[in-house]
């Protein structure tokens, strides 16, 4: 695992489903006054993930730090809002692009199974239709995902992550031009259960930004077979939004 800065905030910062060790966020994050820790959270697949997985990686940074974060962005989201609602030790969930719902393995195996698994049980999931085709070249997949979510509309209520439970901090960053998946609606949609719950939630948001949010001081990302909405501008301005929000979790 990749440890940087030495700060009494640790951040554990989870990659989406590239899977890489973000080393860039990582210095950045360290450069604020944080102890960034990231790895590769998952093997071949996102498929069944234990949950207890990244229990070790958060005793590593809790014995040493004073306060803990978990920072993921698009699957990596989806798991750190998991684990703040399990772990009542994270002080704050940063979600960037993120979904309100489990969804299925990102597998070509079938029948479908869940992307996570706690106590050796599978979470109940969100499937894909294998039916769905694109309609552009490269494709969108947003339009997969809204599509999949009005299909199997009876089994959303079940995968919803419980974001009622987290009880540290919720910060939530979205861009409205995400052509990944609509990980505006899905921050949304966590606001409203939280508020409902009596409980508060961030949402910064920038109309015209993609699914990969570009926070000061990190590096253009590689070019990508994925359609990400958004433009390099926009992109930025919605770190240059967020910044201020991710130093005063990280100074507690």
């Amino acid at each position: 695992m990749l440890v940087v800065g030495d700060g009494p905030t640790g951040v554990l910062v989870l990659s989406g489903s590239s899977g890489r060790v973000e080393e860039d966020r990582c210095r950045v994050l360290a450069g604020a006054g944080a102890t960034a820790a990231s790895y590769r959270w998952f093997g071949d697949e996102i498929d069944r993930v234990p949950l207890e997985s990244f229990d070790d990686a958060l005793l590593t940074l809790h014995e040493r730090c004073e306060r803990l974060v978990v920072l993921g962005t698009s699957r990596g989201a989806e798991a750190a809002l998991l684990l703040g609602a399990i772990h009542p030790e994270i002080d704050g969930v940063v979600a960037v692009s993120p979904s309100d719902v489990v969804w299925a393995a990102l597998s070509p195996d079938r029948p479908q199974r869940s992307s996570w698994s706690r106590s050796g049980e599978p979470l109940p999931f969100v499937p894909y239709d294998d039916s769905w085709t694109p309609d552009a070249d490269p494709p969108e997949y947003v339009e997969m995902y809204e599509h999949a979510l009005e299909r199997y509309a009876d089994r959303v209520p079940a995968a919803r992550i419980p974001v009622e439970r987290i009880a540290g901090e919720v910060l939530l960053v979205a861009g409205g031009d995400d052509r990944l998946w609509p990980s505006i609606d899905f921050a949304e949609a966590v606001v409203r259960r939280r508020e409902a719950a009596g409980l508060a939630a961030t949402l910064v948001s920038h109309p015209e930004a993609g699914h990969r949010v570009l926070l000061p001081g990190e590096e253009v990302p590689p070019p990508s077979r994925l359609v990400h909405g958004g433009t390099p501008e926009a992109d930025a301005e919605l770190g240059r939004r967020v910044w201020p929000h991710l130093q005063r979790l990280i100074s507690g």
